[in-house]
């Protein structure tokens, strides 16, 4: 599908090619696609160098909503609602351009993608999405309750875009030990009613984006090694690190890329992805993998390496880092200091050091901390514990069927 043709219908299908195609509303009512799959456009839209060129002059919201279009379709949203239910969406940011690019020392870009309401990154696709769930809902005057599994910023980004919401309930799955203080009061401190707690760039390339990416983790270097070296698998534990938002085993993300860089193959993607599954280990096949490395380059990095990183470009730059910002700076200013010729290279920001005080002090740095979360604190919290030996299936199918009874009784 290319740009400037006459409009029709944009279908997704599942990575492992074994589930009927769906359109965008369908897509985002299902999650998992019925295979175990992942969704994927059927046919990217390619995009003209003139269309880039235009593009290149958009506001942030002005981009989001030309993007939307082409994945979504008119035929679903209406393009003048698709602008009002982006407009919504991004009202409670703190910038008006939404995300902010600072302009540092020696060529360090940071793009800012966390002025949304839980200063992180997931703010921004989220409240999309809820405005995009609650406008299917209206129409259909349909009632869903979402299941929420996070390691941090997920949770309160969801809890964020759904709060208040007529047709939409949320369980939020609060991680024990594995997100800061900060995460878990935006995710407890005073709830709507209709919220419960319980304790990617590839696209754009192949779009014709003219990008070179890379992807930085932490110790737990999954990514890392599958693109090195070819080696999907599992470690043996996730190690526990300063930017704990990437302390993950399985980045399911991962299937799609599979899928895209070889070719939309879906019994290639599907095969590779059962044997993962049984035997948390797979090596890529080799073609796929030369692709891999010809569309991605990688690093890991260890929580020295983001200490030390914060502290450099707190020193020469007066500007604090998020440990997971500091992963990505990390691999900039090595090969900054290898003194390696290189296009202007940007670092993605996915939050704000404010939520992070506990890194910012392992740098030695002292932490800034914006009133609004300071208030958390002192706000009353809500969560429903999950002790062991507990059924926490039978918990939470219990606080589902008691959201849905009052809803089947409304209709």
């Amino acid at each position: 599908m290319s740009q400037g043709k006459a409009t029709r219908i944009m279908w997704y299908v599942s990575t492992r090619g074994m589930a009927p195609r769906v359109d965008f509303e369908g897509a985002l009512f299902s999650g998992y696609a019925p295979d175990g799959g992942l969704f994927m456009p059927e046919e990217l839209p390619q995009l003209h160098i003139q269309t880039l060129r235009q593009w290149s002059a958009l506001s942030y919201p002005s981009l989001v909503k030309e993007l939307c279009n082409l994945f979504i379709g008119p035929e679903l949203i209406p393009r003048d609602v698709l602008n009002d239910l982006i407009d919504r969406a991004f009202r409670r940011f703190r910038c008006r351009e939404v995300v902010h690019l600072s302009r540092l020392r020696d060529g360090l870009n940071v793009l800012e993608l966390w002025h949304g309401a839980t200063y992180a990154f997931k703010d921004l696709s989220l409240c999309c999405t809820a405005q995009f769930l609650q406008y299917f809902l209206e129409k259909k005057e349909k009632h869903v309750t979402v299941v929420v599994g996070t390691s941090g910023d997920t949770g309160s980004a969801a809890i964020e875009s759904v709060q208040g919401a007529k047709n939409m309930d949320i369980i939020v799955l609060l991680p024990q030990g594995h997100c800061t203080k900060i995460q878990e009061l935006q995710m407890t401190t005073v709830l709507s009613e209709n919220v419960h707690v319980f304790g990617a760039g590839c696209i754009a390339q192949k779009m014709g984006l003219p990008i070179r990416l890379v992807v930085a983790v932490n110790r737990n270097d999954i990514i890392h090694r599958t693109v090195q070296r070819g080696d999907f698998s599992l470690s043996e534990a996730v190690e526990p690190t300063l930017a704990s938002a990437m302390d993950i085993q399985v980045p399911y993300n991962m299937e799609r890329i599979f899928w895209l860089l070889s070719g939309s193959d879906s019994q290639g993607t599907r095969a590779l992805m059962e044997q993962f599954e049984r035997t948390q280990s797979t090596s890529l096949p080799k073609e796929l993998h030369s692709k891999l490395l010809g569309a991605v380059t990688s690093e890991s990095v260890s929580d020295e390496a983001i200490t030390r990183t914060m502290g450099r470009c707190w020193e020469e730059n007066q500007y604090l880092l998020c440990p997971h910002s500091a992963v990505a700076v990390s691999y900039h200013y090595r090969q900054t200091d290898r003194q390696q010729p290189s296009l202007p290279r940007c670092c993605l920001a996915p939050a704000s050091a404010a939520k992070f005080p506990e890194a910012v002090l392992a740098a030695g740095l002292t932490p800034e901390t914006p009133a609004e979360i300071l208030a958390l604190e002192f706000k009353e919290t809500r969560c429903t514990p999950m002790r062991k030996g507990d059924d926490w299936t039978l918990m939470l199918r219990n606080t589902i069927e008691s959201l849905s009874w009052p809803q089947r009784g409304h209709s």
